[in-house]
């Protein structure tokens, strides 16, 4: 059995509670979830995997999560892949910096030599794509088992589950689902970037994505390489990001569930990590804030977090140069590592076509940096 998360950690240090809980906000980890009245295909049919279709349990509430100790896999790795990358596997550079593509390998059959070259060179490349997988068709406990030994499982605490397996998070929008218009009522643009629940103390780590259902064209997940990011900085601003931390706040996004009519499955928290972050099986440094969860620098003035924090903000977001567009295709499996990326998924298409996902989410170590070496 997969350990599983039934239990979100308290607040390490104290925080600000966000004041504007009564205003609703958008939420790019958010904007996929939908309330539980929402159940047009279990009452219609037509969704190629119905036992994957989102359940909402409102009755259902967990205590606040337990710290455990996190073991990195991918310390353990042959960074020659002989076990995940055997003869007659292909890997394909999507970008020089990040992403990859992979044919003909099974992650299901994957041994523990296997599974720590995944987490090793998903660390390497940030995401990878497996094409041509079977992840979809294993029963949930075999997925979720698989997932289990990459880290704790991360129950999230707003969204909808399949019945009985509430640590797959689904990412779902119904045939015939027309919210896009009144998004972009108010909108110009889908891009949300965002690294997944960021507020927890223990975030995710490697992270699993798997396909059921895609429209025709459009619904791509784009990917910013956080590592490069950090790199592309001076030596001088690099040093001045060391020792500061930020607010991660949860809080936002319960609320924004609520006023939808959705559920809380757990009491919203914040915690506070650093801004640059270190990867323990790469030695990595990566920047660590995203505009969806993070809010403040503590110490700092508002002025001056803000002024930080949106120079931040903006060189993720414009960084073309160091992002990774990913299209799904039928049968394919992404992973990627949560603590070196960003993402944001793109409402791009218009034909009521259905969109559906699975997320399987291990958590990882508390977020924590090492030296600056920079000079």
């Amino acid at each position: 059995m997969a350990p599983s998360v039934t239990s979100t950690v308290t607040v390490a240090e104290p925080v600000s509670v966000p004041k504007n809980l009564k205003t609703p906000q958008h939420f790019g980890a958010y904007k996929e979830l939908q309330p539980p009245k929402y159940n047009k295909d279990a009452e219609e049919g037509g969704a190629t995997y119905p036992h994957y279709l989102p359940t909402w349990d409102v009755d259902t509430k967990y205590p606040p999560l337990e710290p455990f100790e996190h073991y990195e896999h991918g310390k353990d790795a042959d960074t020659t892949y002989p076990d995940l990358l055997p003869a007659g596997a292909t890997a394909t550079k999507l970008t020089p910096s990040a992403g990859s593509e992979v044919r003909g390998i099974q992650l299901s059959r994957l041994t523990a030599a296997g599974k720590d070259q995944l987490a090793r060179l998903v660390a390497e490349r940030k995401v990878v794509a497996f094409r041509d997988q079977d992840f979809k068709d294993l029963p949930i406990q075999d997925a979720l088992d698989f997932g289990g030994y990459f880290g704790r499982h991360h129950i999230h605490p707003a969204s909808g589950a399949p019945k009985g397996y509430p640590e797959v998070h689904l990412v779902h929008r119904g045939e015939g689902d027309e919210s896009s218009k009144a998004f972009f009522a108010s909108r110009t643009s889908s891009v949300a970037w965002h690294s997944d629940v960021s507020y927890e103390e223990q975030p995710p780590g490697t992270t699993f994505l798997y396909i059921f259902d895609k429209p025709e064209t459009g619904g791509d997940t784009l990917f910013a390489n956080t590592v490069e990011a950090y790199n592309r900085l001076s030596p001088l601003f690099q040093e001045r990001l060391h020792g500061l931390q930020a607010t991660h706040s949860g809080f936002e996004q319960a609320a924004a569930s609520h006023a939808r009519g959705g559920i809380v499955r757990r009491e919203p928290v914040a915690n506070v990590h650093p801004i640059v972050r270190t990867h323990p099986a790469t030695g990595e440094k990566s920047i660590y804030v995203n505009p969806q969860f993070t809010r403040d620098i503590v110490g700092m003035k508002k002025e001056e977090s803000d002024a930080i924090l949106n120079f931040l903000y903006s060189h993720l977001a414009w960084g073309a140069d160091f992002h990774v567009r990913v299209k799904w295709e039928e049968g394919t499996v992404v992973v990627w590592d949560n603590r070196v990326t960003q993402h944001s998924a793109l409402v791009d298409w218009e034909n009521k076509q259905r969109r559906h996902l699975a997320r399987i989410t291990p958590q990882a170590e508390r977020p924590y940096e090492t030296p600056f070496h920079g000079y």
